[in-house]
């Protein structure tokens, strides 16, 4: 770390409050402890933990994409059970019916005075983490039910709002070699989750583990480390964290380059993009560097930060056109030509 940044972290640090500085440390160690009880069930894929990690302390919902088989759901169940959340999942399905996620009103009759009313029996997204199970599997109506929780943490049935228990978060999966019977999300529902997580196959040294650890009959306790309050706390710590203007520069340079009418925009956008990230692309970067600097247990956010989510945050929100796909450029290989050709703006540039 050069000088200038050990300045500039020391002039953050000293404006922060103390209590702040602790909870950030607390919040560097307990995320160790996480992934070292998320280990005792997941073997391998630390980065994905960190990643939803990430999400979690930035109040973000995320899109994971991978085959069956990689333990996605045990990952986000032994999340819950770590962090003491309630945890719900639902198997989406051609049939779901947006009650069957939000809930629905019954009619119940009081048997003292023989009356009838309407009740409303609650969903199962009225949990603190929400599994959206191949999510591309109905139609885009169901998927639609879920905006509004996503969006404004609530839901409306019967002309009646009910709010969400807090922390809410969805990560929704998706299947990516089965397309048959499948909706894809509109643009303006994936624009909804912060990250496109992708799950790739394990080593063949963490394969072996896996082969071992689960054909055994061991009961393995996890232990809990983080509590919903505690959670709630961070996240409003991570966003009370201050940004210096050329990270938040970067990270606005970083979304237009996406955009292939914007003047900053290289060739290769110009080429290859129909359509680029928008203004909620920018806010991501931002908390998700936010989130991963806390994390780290570090107070001041760099442009490494900011780096190490754009992947996840841009992927999902750049169209490539016919060009693209006839040469073999995925979205991915985008934002890495992206993220070697945006140069990082100069602190001194904003003193």
């Amino acid at each position: 770390m050069s000088a200038e940044s050990n300045d500039s972290q020391s002039l953050s640090q000293s404006n922060a409050s103390a209590d702040d500085l602790k909870a950030i440390e607390k919040l560097g160690t307990a995320r160790q402890t996480l992934k070292t009880e998320i280990a005792k069930v997941i073997v391998g894929q630390q980065e994905v933990v960190d990643d939803l990690l990430t999400a979690i302390f930035s109040r973000g919902h995320c899109l994971m994409i991978g085959v069956p088989g990689l333990a996605k759901t045990l990952m986000v169940s032994t999340i819950a059970d770590a962090i003491d959340l309630d945890f719900n999942r639902i198997q989406f399905t051609p049939d779901l019916m947006p009650s069957d996620i939000t809930g629905t009103e019954i009619i119940e009759e009081d048997k003292s005075t023989g009356g009838r009313e309407f009740k409303f029996v609650r969903g199962p997204v009225f949990a603190n983490i929400l599994l959206a199970d191949e999510i591309n599997r109905t139609p885009p109506k169901t998927q639609a039910s879920l905006l509004q929780a996503m969006q404004e943490l609530e839901v409306t049935v019967g002309g009646q709002t009910y709010q969400l228990p807090r922390p809410f978060f969805v990560l929704a999966t998706q299947n990516p070699i089965e397309q048959e019977g499948t909706y894809p999300l509109p643009e303006a529902q994936l624009d909804r989750f912060m990250f496109d997580i992708r799950i790739s196959y394990p080593t063949p040294e963490d394969e072996l583990e896996i082969a071992k650890t689960t054909t055994t009959d061991v009961e393995v306790k996890i232990n809990t480390v983080l509590n919903g309050e505690e959670i709630l706390n961070l996240q409003q710590i991570v966003r009370r964290l201050p940004i210096s203007d050329h990270v938040g520069r970067y990270a606005v340079d970083l979304a237009r380059a996406t955009r292939p009418e914007d003047e900053i925009a290289p060739g290769f956008t110009k080429e290859y993009v129909t359509w680029g990230a928008g203004t909620r692309a920018v806010q991501y970067l931002v908390l998700g560097a936010k989130a991963r600097a806390a994390i780290s247990g570090q107070y001041n956010v760099t442009c490494d930060h900011v780096r190490e989510v754009a992947p996840m945050v841009l992927r999902h929100r750049i169209m490539t056109n016919f060009h693209a796909e006839a040469e073999g450029i995925s979205p991915d290989r985008i934002v890495d030509m992206l993220l070697e050709a945006v140069d990082e703006p100069k602190a001194e540039a904003y003193v």
